[in-house]
């Protein structure tokens, strides 16, 4: 029986593909913007995030979503132009993983007995165990987040390279950054579905990462990010279905590592200057 006969894995892939092609996308922003501490830091949020409202006995993902888009946005007003810098991302950053340590005691000695692994696939992903229902709620989050990201790309992309000129144009550069921070979030916590909050930052900036040093042209790399992703997802999913003793989580971002770390053995031709 083939992997793609198996439901558990047409589940996987469909919620995988997506979320892939969203943090493939957002990513290129993240690694253009140099914020990917930014995406650091909601790796934690998100991991604390789904403590909390495991703790409290809400939805997982209730908890995901709300913690990292609403710190991702107070990331935003703490920064200048809705651009936090690293002090301030790592005065919150400390300030959750406090917060994270509580809500993990309040769990395990209040409601671990009643859904005791689900702390664990918090930290390293459960996708090959999602549901029919979560994966199409998961994949269409991804695809809104993707939609929104493509639909802003130019905007954002003139705002990202040179902000001043931009705001000058009538780019709406600090509504741009907010929006930006809140789909980073989205990111974020659905990366945490598929591979756990531990790995996501390699899902949002392993991709893009190898894409940007494979392209210098901006919508090039774009495309390249979410196509590699996309890729990686794919290949990761397909591995640890063959060798079942390897996690999905590991598969895809080793998958991810290798590809990134395989782009500095390509020399890019010199740019011409006639």
């Amino acid at each position: 029986m083939t992997a793609l006969s198996q439901p558990f894995f047409q589940h996987a892939l469909l919620a995988g593909t997506l979320v892939a092609a969203a943090c493939g996308m957002v990513g290129y922003f993240l690694v253009l913007r140099a914020q990917v501490f930014t995406a650091d830091a909601l790796s934690h949020v998100a991991f604390t995030g789904a403590m909390a409202a495991l703790a409290f006995g809400v939805d997982l993902r209730l908890g995901l979503f709300v913690a990292t888009i609403v710190i991702a946005l107070f990331f935003g007003v703490l920064g200048r132009r809705a651009r936090p810098d690293d002090v301030v991302i790592g005065s919150v950053f400390s300030w959750v993983l406090g917060l994270g340590a509580f809500f993990v005691t309040l769990y395990t000695t209040s409601r671990s007995t009643a859904d005791g692994p689900a702390g664990v696939s918090v930290l390293f992903g459960s996708i090959f165990g999602i549901s029919a229902s979560h994966a199409a709620t998961a994949a269409l989050l991804a695809a809104g987040v993707f939609l929104v990201t493509l639909i802003s790309a130019r905007p954002l992309l003139f705002a990202t390279v040179d902000e001043a000129v931009a705001a000058a144009r009538g780019v709406p550069v600090r509504l741009l950054g907010y929006g930006f921070l809140a789909v980073a979030g989205a990111s974020a916590a659905e990366a945490t579905q598929a591979v756990g909050s531990l790995l996501l930052l390699g899902l949002l900036a392993a991709p893009a990462g190898a894409a940007i040093r494979l392209t210098a042209r901006p919508y090039r790399a774009l495309a390249l990010s979410v196509g590699l992703a996309v890729t990686e997802m794919w290949a990761g999913l397909f591995a640890s279905y063959a060798v079942p003793r390897m996690p999905p989580s590991f598969a895809i971002m080793a998958t991810a590592t290798a590809v990134y770390a395989a782009t500095f053995l390509i020399r890019r031709p010199a740019p011409r200057t006639d």
